[in-house]
């Protein structure tokens, strides 16, 4: 097993970023049951409805120095 995991991970390294990004996701998301992952009705149409928006180039976006400060003062 440590030698398929080896050949896996120097494959996976060249990969492009986004390439490897996908594939993280992918393997983080595989380690949760996937009734854990369930969303409402109401969050799936949320994003939905943001994901539109982007795609008609309607959403007005942040930088992110400020939606971090904003989170570091709520949260702290």
């Amino acid at each position: 097993m440590k030698g398929i995991v080896e050949k896996v991970r120097s494959q996976a390294l060249v990969l492009s970023p986004s390439e490897r990004a996908s594939l993280a996701h992918d393997l983080i998301l595989s380690l949760d049951e996937a009734d854990s992952l369930a969303l409402s009705a109401h969050t799936e149409a949320e994003i939905g409805r943001r994901v539109g928006l982007v795609r008609e180039g309607k959403a007005k976006g942040r930088p992110a120095t400020v939606v971090f400060k904003e989170i570091e003062a709520r949260y702290g």
